[in-house]
């Protein structure tokens, strides 16, 4: 057995004991390890529909979840009103903001008036209390032809934005594609190891959904999230300089699963994001969705933590 089948073997095997202990009324903490961020994403609709974002929230503090990442795309009065109910309940609030939507063009990625543009928003997200600030689609566009200049160029725009951060002692994230975890992606301009001199954390979106062959990565999500990670923390040594949050996905576009598929697909990577050493997870729904999450956890023995914005 080779060294992916025999690790998917254990994780199986693994997997299939924490459901046997958790039936017999002893859980065990493989998926709530003391210091590992777990959270969940919002889009700035889902924050602003008060009575969802109670319900998110309930659920949320009895899983052990504590840290909300939302989007500001339009500030709003209701918007600010809900970022208190976030700290009222001692629940991160991690501010994401969209760079170029689907990915800029050079002449985008050169306007200093759009860093700009977005740094307004930064700053009204840390005026209301973002603990950190979380940079999406900070890249070019997937036709943009390959250079080794295009992540030089990205980083420029990241140490902009690490330069006003730091005087405030804000935390700088970035999201990046996973399948830069096993190197520079010179088309869209992404590479960790450079990126790691002005970020102090990275966020990989390992979603099995996203690497070809989708049929392999489908069947092995937790190979996937692991392969992943491991070889991202490869590109540094021990220790890493930045901390690494993964974004694990809650349902594969290209394939329907039953109800326990699902909840086995969650476990899986959750449980490959603990053993890689990664230093937290986000949880990803386009639509907002985490009853399967929240009922995977709140099975679980956690220790509450007590996130400070």
């Amino acid at each position: 057995m080779n060294t992916k089948n025999l690790r998917m073997a254990l994780a199986t095997l693994s997997l299939f004991l924490c459901t046997a202990v958790i039936n017999a009324a002893y859980p065990t903490q493989t998926h709530n390890l003391p210091g590992r961020v777990k959270g969940i994403y919002l889009t700035q609709y889902s924050l602003e529909n008060t009575a969802f974002l109670n319900y998110l929230i309930k659920h949320a503090k009895a899983a052990g979840i504590d840290t909300f990442v939302v989007d500001l795309e339009i500030p709003s009065k209701r918007y600010k009103e809900n970022i208190a109910l976030l700290r009222e309940n001692h629940i991160r609030y991690v501010a994401r903001i969209i760079m170029f939507p689907n990915g800029g063009t050079p002449q985008a990625i050169s306007n200093p008036a759009i860093w700009q543009k977005k740094y307004k928003l930064v700053q009204q997200a840390v005026d209301w209390g973002a603990s950190q600030i979380q940079l999406d689609y900070i890249r070019f566009n997937t036709k943009q032809r390959a250079s080794a200049d295009n992540a030089k160029r990205i980083f420029g725009i990241i140490a902009w934005y690490k330069n006003k951060l730091a005087a405030q002692h804000i935390p700088l994230q970035v999201d990046v594609f996973g399948i830069t975890s096993f190197g520079e992606s010179k088309h869209i301009g992404q590479n960790i190891k450079m990126f790691s001199q002005s970020v102090d954390a990275v966020c990989p979106m390992v979603y099995p959904s996203h690497y070809v062959p989708f049929p392999e990565h489908f069947k092995y999500p937790y190979d996937t999230v692991y392969d992943s990670l491991v070889s991202i923390k490869d590109q540094f040594g021990d220790p890493m300089p930045i901390k690494l949050y993964a974004y694990i996905e809650l349902s594969n576009y290209h394939y329907p699963m039953s109800h326990q598929k699902t909840l086995e697909y969650i476990k899986e990577q959750i449980a490959a994001v603990d053993e890689a050493g990664a230093d937290g997870w986000y949880a990803w729904s386009p639509h907002n969705r985490y009853d399967n999450l929240f009922h995977i956890l709140e099975a679980e023995p956690h220790t509450q933590t007590t996130a400070q914005n």
